[in-house]
């Protein structure tokens, strides 16, 4: 048991008097408390929503305040024009579009049925249901905020329109961006041990002597993981529309283009690491701390 004893106070003494291992003990647990805290948040406001006012009476300029008092939805930058709904989703200006029709004073005054038209972005699922539960809310207290109590709301009703992903599957928002984050996070982790390879075998020195400059030296160990890279990510989205079905539009030449670069400086993250470490085993720990948790 003294042995043991000893053994633990050794230890102690070594996690006490090394700065790595207090930066680990202490530091990275508030330092990810800090960013998960800030970083990961579910609550979905100030969604940026255009309303497209064709009746131009008090009642719908009234509603369309109601819906910019909400906490819920904030103006666009620029006002929407009511020619293409699509163009303004497809450039992000907004979440979604509501268009107030010519007749919704007359159906309030009348509280004969009425229809006004949404048209959501239904690129991230998650954001267009909200979009849809929040216009639903705010055009309920709307329509009951001058009631007398048990009294009819007028039969006032939002149709939605979902462009781009009509059915809100959840692979096609989330696979996308795990497509990203797997290579950025590969592309890191093959280059983060190239240079520190050459270190901890002790050829490096070998390099350094050979006939070739800097540049070329980082271009020869970069240019075969770029084309590793890059047929890592074919595979990955040809995996995704395989099992998961998500659907390819577009130029595929452009999305090769942007593929090469993408991974070009995710590689380059990764000479970057390697470039400052002496061990593969450091690099690749590196190399995952600034990929994944970022």
């Amino acid at each position: 048991m003294s042995r043991i004893r000893f053994i633990a106070r050794k230890e102690v003494y070594h996690i006490l008097r090394d700065p790595r291992s207090l930066i680990i003990i202490f530091a990275m647990p508030v330092l990810m408390t800090f960013l998960y805290g800030f970083a990961i948040d579910l609550d979905i406001d100030e969604v940026r929503i255009g309303i497209v006012d064709l009746d131009r009476t008090e009642s719908s300029r009234d509603l369309a305040e109601s819906f910019y008092r909400s906490p819920y939805f904030t103006p666009p930058e620029s006002p929407i024009p009511g020619v293409d709904i699509e163009d303004v989703l497809r450039r992000g200006e907004a979440a979604g579009v509501l268009v107030i029709r010519d007749g919704f004073a007359r159906a309030l005054e009348s509280g004969t049925g009425f229809e006004l038209g949404l048209t959501v972005d239904g690129s991230d699922n998650l954001l267009a249901a909200a979009v849809q539960a929040y216009s639903k809310g705010v055009l309920a207290d709307f329509l009951a905020e001058d009631l007398p109590p048990g009294a009819q709301p007028p039969g006032i009703a939002i149709s939605r329109d979902i462009l781009f992903n009509p059915d809100l599957e959840s692979s096609y928002f989330f696979v996308p961006g795990i497509v990203a984050v797997i290579l950025i996070m590969i592309s890191a982790l093959l280059t983060s041990v190239t240079l520190a390879r050459e270190k901890e075998t002790g050829t490096m020195e070998q390099l350094l002597v050979a006939p070739v400059t800097t540049r070329q030296i980082v271009l020869g160990k970069v240019l075969p993981y770029i084309l590793i890279a890059f047929a890592d990510g074919m595979l990955v989205l040809l995996f995704a529309g395989i099992v998961f079905g998500v659907p390819f539009k577009g130029s595929l030449l452009l999305l090769m283009l942007f593929t090469v670069l993408y991974v070009s400086e995710s590689l380059s993250i990764g000479i970057l690491i390697s470039s400052r470490v002496t061990t593969q085993q450091v690099a690749m720990m590196f190399a995952l701390v600034a990929t994944m948790l970022p």
